[in-house]
């Protein structure tokens, strides 16, 4: 069974590979540890590490060593995050994997990257009234297809990590935890979907080839936004949203063929991820319980991948289950499907909850569980994972 943490690089070197390992291993009883290889940037209190409490990554940067053929007319280049100049972390766990340690994982962030999205506005998704989302590189736009299918093809296949992880290679929402986010309008689930919808010329010119009419879709979905921003107080046009799905928009039909079509871009870059990675790595994707948000069809995408792991975050044990039970009719028998839990409080309120939400996971169809997060945690919490896993019964 895949049991796996969620790391950072610079937790493991700040704690010391051997202990981090060691507690990873030891402590928690986990067989695999998830690195992050490609990542963007944030805030992360750091309770694990000796050196320091607050961090900042660095934004939209690669945590490995870039092989330069592999990079050969690729127009975006990545930035090497600084630790890979004096530690290659991940190296040195795929050299221990060798000798008989924990198998690897390549945690590996595709389409969100800030950095990159204001280096090239071109290939950021882009609201119907053309404003760039800079966080959101365009799962439509050659380059940006190009950008992730280097970093898939070069880390796996000069690393060769046992999985590589893909983490948002689809379209984002609106709302995103950027920098100081300003909403006085109040908006609704809807709201944030609609402004999600990207309509730059990569995502128009695909849906025309494909015969969908996306500047139809774009004015009515522009109208809805101007009148959202108009009302008083917020009133959703779909109260069923987002329960009822795309049905939503059925009466619409402009709109919906495009949301219809919206899954394609996304589903044809796994694809082509699956074929550049090496044959030897598993390709999951992270995906949430409404993927089909982002362009995620889990279905689609579980025939051109190995697999997905579906993220249950503040669900309950019923809740967790009933995800997992989603999942695994939508994958299929021989596809991978793992669970993935944050271990943060108030959302992961103790050890018990842990196990029950864990059990509740492999009841419902998952073959493992990545846990979240190995230097955001408390030490202690790495024995609530321990008491989980050894609830699986193996």
């Amino acid at each position: 069974m895949h049991l796996s943490m969620w790391s950072y690089p610079w937790d493991l070197d700040d704690l010391g590979l051997d202990a981090a390992i060691a507690e990873l291993s030891g402590t928690a009883a986990l067989n695999t540890i998830s690195l992050a290889t490609s990542y963007h940037a944030g805030r992360f209190l750091q309770a694990r590490s000796p050196v320091r409490k607050a961090y900042f990554p660095e934004d939209g940067t690669i945590y490995f060593k870039p092989d330069p053929v592999a990079w050969d007319g690729v127009r975006v280049v990545p930035q090497v995050a600084s630790i890979v100049e004096r530690r290659d972390v991940l190296r040195e766990l795929v050299q221990r994997r060798d000798a008989g340690g924990m198998a690897v994982s390549c945690w590996t962030v595709c389409l969100h990257n800030t950095r990159i999205g204001m280096l090239y506005p071109d290939i950021v998704t882009r609201n119907a009234f053309g404003d760039p989302n800079y966080y959101n590189l365009c799962p439509s736009h050659p380059d940006a297809r190009a950008y992730v299918r280097a970093v898939v093809g070069d880390v796996t296949r000069n690393y060769r990590p046992d999985v590589i992880e893909l983490e948002s290679p689809c379209f984002m929402g609106f709302a995103h935890e950027y920098h100081h986010e300003k909403d006085g309008v109040g908006m609704s689930a809807e709201d944030d979907f609609l402004l999600s919808l990207c309509f730059c010329d990569a995502c128009l010119d695909r849906a025309a080839k494909a015969g969908v009419d996306g500047r139809k879709a774009q004015a009515t979905v522009k109208r809805w936004i101007v009148e959202a921003c108009e009302r008083e107080v917020p009133a959703p046009r779909f109260p069923d949203f987002p329960a009822a799905g795309l049905d939503v928009f059925r009466p619409f039909p402009e709109v919906h063929d495009y949301l219809m079509w919206r899954f394609e871009p996304v589903t044809s870059l796994v694809a082509e991820l699956r074929d550049v990675a090496d044959p030897a790595t598993k390709v999951y994707l992270i995906d949430l319980k409404d993927g089909w948000l982002g362009g995620c069809d889990i279905a689609a995408i579980g025939k051109v991948c190995d697999g997905a792991i579906l993220c249950a975050y503040w669900m309950d044990a019923a809740a967790t289950g009933a995800l997992m039970r989603e999942g695994r009719a939508a994958l299929g028998p021989d596809k991978f499907l793992g669970a993935g839990f944050r271990v943060f409080y108030p959302e992961m309120p103790g050890p018990e909850e842990l196990a029950a939400r864990s059990r509740a996971a492999i009841a419902g169809g998952a073959n493992g569980i990545n846990y979240y997060n190995y230097g955001l945690i408390p030490q202690k919490r790495l024995g609530w994972i321990r008491r989980a896993v050894e609830g699986l019964g193996g």
